[in-house]
């Protein structure tokens, strides 16, 4: 399989990400929990965007389709638990950051992941890694970023001293490690019952999630990693629809992408064929304003008043 590489970038910190797909969801009445669609995506998909920055994203879990290319892994024996996954995803790794995630996290996103990494960075050694607590306070270790090395060190540790890592628990590892905790109710939330399933569906339809959760789905959908100015691309649609027709809208905002695409694409070619759009239909607008000549003439006009060409009236009669 192929391992996604995004482009990097001054003081980018190298990082790969472990996602843990297994599990019987019996919760979910033995459902394929990481398929679950949420605002059109699959829960495992939202989650491998979350961690689109990755070097290299492995998926422990029987092989699927997926939005974007990973790297995928079982544990030895199938079934053995959170840890003999998490062991056998970071034989696949080699950045000294590994991000640890469930498949079941519907509203994590780049930005969250990036502040784990940023937390961890900042610790200057003194952590092997950073979680995240959910509003109640819990330890969700699979919201994280870890050293790799300490990872590494401590599930080798509970391999030799229970002659494997089957069937142990989270706790056994996040005990040994010095942690640094962050508090975030809203990356924290996963899925477990059809209960939270229904409730984060809610959530994305929202007023104020809506749009970026749709924009987010369609790029995904397409296969698109651009950033681009919804309010920008609202208001050539407000333009072309007022100006012009209604129906203007959608036609307008697909030739400005297009015309961006054949630019070169990028934010940046996005903004000028928006820009060039709206002020075309601005000026289409203008022409339906009637033109009003001047009441009078201005200084120095060529313009002169017409000759009074009006009859005199009759003379009044004489009084004599």
């Amino acid at each position: 399989m192929t391992v996604y590489e995004p482009p990097g970038g001054p003081g980018t910190e190298a990082f790969d990400a472990v996602v843990l797909a297994g599990g019987a969801a019996r919760r979910l009445g033995g459902a394929d929990k990481p398929g679950v669609r949420v605002g059109g995506r699959a829960l495992l998909d939202r989650v491998l965007a979350a961690c689109a920055g990755a070097g290299a994203t492995v998926v422990v879990a029987g092989p699927r389709p997926t939005a974007r290319p990973v790297r995928w892994a079982r544990e030895e024996p199938p079934g053995g638990g959170p840890l003999a996954a998490l062991d056998a995803g970071l034989r696949h790794t080699t950045a000294p950051s590994v991000v640890v995630l469930s498949a079941d996290l519907p509203f994590l996103d780049e930005e969250k992941v990036r502040r784990l990494l940023d937390a961890l960075r900042s610790s200057a050694g003194s952590a092997d890694g950073v979680l995240v607590t959910d509003p109640d306070g819990r330890d969700q270790p699979l919201v994280a970023a870890y050293r790799a090395e300490s990872l590494r060190r401590e599930l080798a540790r509970l391999a030799d001293e229970h002659e494997g890592l089957a069937g142990l628990p989270l706790r056994r590892l996040t005990a040994a490690l010095r942690l640094t905790r962050i508090t975030d109710p809203v990356a924290s939330f996963d899925c477990d019952t059809w209960d939270d399933i229904a409730a984060a569906r809610a959530r994305i339809r929202e007023h104020g999630h809506v749009l970026d959760e749709w924009i987010s789905a369609v790029k995904d959908e397409l296969g698109i990693d651009l950033d681009v100015d919804i309010t920008e691309l609202l208001d050539l649609a407000r333009d072309a629809a007022h100006s012009v027709a209604r129906p203007a809208a959608p036609l307008t905002t697909f030739l400005a992408g297009y015309a961006a695409a054949l630019a070169g694409g990028g934010p940046e070619a996005v903004s000028e064929a928006a820009r060039k759009a709206s002020a075309l239909a601005l000026r289409w607008a203008d022409e339906d304003t009637p033109e009003t000549p001047d009441a009078k003439p201005g200084p120095g006009s060529d313009t002169t008043p017409a000759p009074d060409t009006t009859p005199a009236p009759d003379a009044a009669p004489d009084a004599g």
